[in-house]
C-alpha cells in the first residue's frame, strides 16, 4: 500500500467535490476513470475564472480580454510541451481528443502518402479510434491493414510484430496502454524496431498519460495523442504531438479560421505551426482547463500517482482473484491501473447495474474494443479503473459488491 506519509490521499480526495456524493444512499466509489476521470476544484475554478473574468476569443483581438484569454490559452500549450517533453511548443496541436488526433494523422499524413499495396500495422488490442481511421484511409488509398496478435495474457506477440514489419509498412500505430486490458506495451522497443526500417510510429497515449511519465523525445515517437478528460481535464480537448519535420510537410486537416495567414479567391497561404492544424475558434475553456489539470498532476507528481495506482492494482487483483466465478480478462506482466473481469452466468451490464446499487461506478461493455472481446470469447466485460483519488477501502467495497451480485444471481 502507498505510504500515507508520502501520499496524502485525504487531501487529494478533498480536491474532488464529486467524490462527496451519495449514490443510492451509499458513498460514491468511482471506478470508471478509464472512461473519464473526475475534476479537481482547481480545474473547475480555472474554467470558472476564465468565463467570469477573462473570456474572449483568442488570437483575434487587441483588447484586454482577448489578450488575457490568448495568454491563458498559449500558456496551456507551454504546459503540455513540458508535460510530454516535446522539443518545442509548435509540436503541440490542440484537437478535440485522441480520436480527432488519430484521424488528423490518418488523413493529413497517411492518406497523401499511401498507395495500393502499402500497409499500416496496428495491434489486436486497439481502441476503435485506432482501428476505424486506418480502415477508412485504406479504403481511400487501396492500402492494407495488418494486425499484430496478442497472447492469452493480453500481451503483444512481438515476434509476430517483427515479422509483419516490411518494406510495404508505411506506418505503425499502437496503443501505449490498452483501455480494455490494462496492458502496458513496450512502445520504445516497437518504435526502435520500426525506425530501424524508417517506418514512423503513432502512439495512442490516452490511457498512458494519466498513469505514468511520458517523454516523447525519449520514446522517439513520431506522433503521440491523448485526451484531456482522461487526465482530470475537460472533455472535448486533446493533444496531438508530432515531430516538427512531419507536421510541416503535412497539409491542413481542416480549413478556415486560425489556420490561415491570408486568403483570396485565387488561393490561400496557410499559417505556421501549430495553428495550421487548428481551424476555427478552439475550445478555449477546455484548453485552459487542461492546463490547470496538468498543473494539478504535476503538483501531486506522476511518480507518486503511479506508485499509488500500482498498489491499488495489486491489491484489487488479489482481492478479485479470491472470488469464485470471477475471471480477470488481461493478465499482462506490465499493467496500468484497471481490471476487466467477467462473472459466471452474470452479464457485464447486470454487473454494472448491481454495483451501481452499491454506489460503485464501473464501466460495462466492449469498451470500444470489440476485437479484444472476440479474442477472449466474451460479449463484454466489467471494468474497474483506478485514479489518484481511489482508496484501498474502495477496493474492499467493490469486492463485497461483486460477491453480493454473485449471490443474488445464484
Amino acid at each position: 500500500m502507498t505510504n500515507s506519509a508520502q501520499y496524502d490521499i485525504a487531501s487529494i480526495r478533498n480536491d474532488f467535490p464529486i467524490l462527496g456524493r451519495q449514490i443510492w444512499n451509499k458513498p460514491l466509489v468511482y471506478l470508471d476513470n478509464g472512461a473519464s476521470t473526475q475534476h479537481p476544484k482547481q480545474v473547475i475554478e480555472a474554467v470558472k475564472d476564465l468565463y467570469e473574468n477573462h473570456y474572449s476569443n483568442v488570437h483575434r483581438g487587441v483588447h484586454t480580454l482577448s489578450q488575457e484569454s490568448t495568454n491563458l490559452y498559449d500558456d496551456a500549450r507551454v504546459k503540455v510541451r513540458g508535460f510530454i517533453h516535446a522539443a518545442c511548443v509548435h509540436e503541440v496541436i490542440f484537437t478535440r481528443g485522441t480520436t480527432e488526433s488519430i484521424n488528423l494523422v490518418a488523413q493529413s499524413y497517411a492518406r497523401p502518402l499511401l498507395k495500393e499495396g502499402d500497409e499500416i500495422l496496428i495491434t489486436h488490442m486497439e481502441h476503435h479510434s485506432n482501428i476505424v481511421p486506418w480502415q477508412i484511409v485504406c479504403e481511400q488509398t487501396g492500402a492494407k491493414l495488418k494486425v499484430v496478435p496478442i497472447n492469452d495474457a493480453g500481451e503483444l506477440e512481438l515476434g509476430h510484430f517483427l515479422e509483419l514489419l516490411n518494406e510495404k509498412t508505411k506506418l505503425v500505430s499502437v496503443v501505449h496502454v490498452s483501455n480494455a486490458l490494462g496492458t502496458v506495451n513496450p512502445v520504445k522497443e516497437i518504435i526502435d524496431a520500426a525506425h530501424g526500417m524508417d517506418i514512423p510510429v503513432l502512439v495512442d497515449g490516452a490511457q498512458a498519460v494519466p498513469h505514468m511519465p511520458v517523454d516523447v523525445q525519449a520514446l522517439d515517437a513520431d506522433f503521440y495523442a491523448f485526451s484531456g478528460h482522461k487526465i482530470y481535464g475537460p472533455t472535448g480537448v486533446g493533444v496531438l504531438y508530432g515531430k516538427e519535420k512531419l507536421l510541416k510537410a503535412m497539409p491542413p486537416y481542416q480549413g478556415g479560421g486560425d489556420m490561415i495567414l491570408s486568403v483570396s479567391f485565387e488561393g490561400t497561404t496557410y499559417n505556421q505551426l501549430p495553428y495550421k492544424f487548428e481551424a476555427g475558434t478552439p475550445n478555449i475553456a477546455g484548453v485552459v482547463g487542461l492546463g490547470a489539470a496538468l498543473d494539478y498532476v504535476n503538483k501531486i507528481g506522476l511518480g507518486a500517482i503511479a506508485a499509488h495506482e500500482h498498489g491499488l492494482l495489486m491489491y484489487a487483483t488479489s482481492k478479485l482473484q479470491e472470488i469464485d466465478g470471477l475471471r480477470i480478462i488481461g493478465e499482462a506482466e506490465q499493467k496500468a491501473g484497471l481490471i476487466s473481469f467477467v462473472l459466471d452466468a452474470v452479464h457485464p451490464h447486470d454487473i454494472g447495474t448491481m454495483l451501481d446499487a452499491e454506489g460503485v461506478a464501473v464501466r460495462a461493455g466492449h469498451h470500444c474494443a470489440q476485437p479484444v472481446m472476440e479474442r477472449y470469447g466474451v460479449p463484454a466485460t466489467a471494468r474497474a479503473s483506478f485514479a489518484m483519488y481511489n482508496t484501498y477501502q474502495e477496493i474492499d467495497v467493490l469486492a463485497e459488491a461483486i460477491k453480493k451480485t454473485i449471490n443474488m444471481f445464484k
